[in-house]
């Protein structure tokens, strides 16, 4: 574990919130990729929400973990033929060049006094399961386990193609060397580091009864929604004059526009993801 001292806690500017985002590890799954992509058309815009969340909380986006096994057309490993996201203990300069240059710097902005780092996101692309959903890990501290489930509620609430109902919280011994696994017993308790899937293929909206195939739209839209509910976590959002936005269209970050959708629908949680959040003690 990291530890930070006192002086550390007292600092007001580590009051600074850090968020860390990586996609693409596996360079198979290019879902990811519209994701981070919708994560960062997202922040740069001058929609009001992307600016509340620019003046609060810093973001640090590696959008390709693994440039030269896209390039290839690999879908799991790298050039030199490794999985990187089982690499994460002990990453090679020379063998995991990438990897390893993401591992220093988280390392480093862990120890950096100014800045409280609570999050990582590793995003990546399902071949087998519908909507998108996380991994989290494991802790014996009860209280830490509810905040981790804090984040996919929240972010439940704001997608309507996120499950809840498909988020798990496991120690799979084969997933130790995982960005998610290794950086959740690394980081001090003050940090979360979740796994972000989607879907290759579909999801389903509560109530519906068919899957809606994907499209790069509805996938840089969860990308959206992921950076928006930020706002809900740090709870920013009275800084909002009207009432929240609850989701974020592309017309609204392509045009620079300053309007804020008002209107959400009660899609994102239905009654399974309800009966979980009731079994864990979650209150809204």
């Amino acid at each position: 574990m990291l530890k930070k001292g006192l002086q550390d806690h007292l600092n007001p500017e580590r009051e600074k919130k850090l968020v860390f985002l990586s996609a693409r590890v596996h360079p198979g799954e290019s879902p990811a990729s519209f994701i981070c992509q919708g994560v960062i058309d997202f922040l740069v815009s001058q929609h009001p929400v992307a600016q509340i969340l620019r003046d609060h909380v810093i973001f640090k986006i590696v959008p390709m973990l693994n440039p030269d096994g896209v390039y290839l057309g690999n879908y799991r490993c790298s050039l030199m033929g490794f999985d990187l996201n089982r690499h994460w203990q002990d990453p090679s300069p020379w063998a995991h060049p990438t990897l390893h240059a993401v591992k220093q710097l988280i390392v480093q902005m862990n120890q950096d006094p100014r800045v409280s780092l609570e999050f990582y996101i590793d995003v990546h692309a399902h071949s087998t399961m519908l909507n998108g959903f996380m991994y989290g890990n494991v802790f014996e501290d009860e209280e830490r386990v509810q905040r981790q489930a804090v984040f996919p509620r929240l972010l439940c609430q704001n997608a309507p193609d996120f499950s809840f109902s498909n988020t798990s919280f496991n120690q799979d011994v084969v997933k130790a060397g995982t960005g998610r696994r290794f950086l959740g017993g690394l980081l001090d308790d003050t940090s979360y580091c979740y796994t972000l899937e989607v879907s290759f293929y579909s999801y389903m909206t509560a109530g519906s009864t068919a899957p809606v195939p994907y499209t790069e739209e509805t996938y840089t839209k969860l990308g959206r929604n992921v950076a928006r509910t930020f706002l809900d976590y740090y709870k920013l959002n009275n800084l909002i004059k009207d009432n929240r936005p609850i989701h974020i269209e592309s017309s609204e970050v392509m045009s620079q526009t300053s309007n804020v959708n008002r209107k959400g629908n009660g899609f994102g949680r239905d009654a399974a993801d309800r009966e979980k959040e009731k079994s864990m003690g979650i209150r809204h």
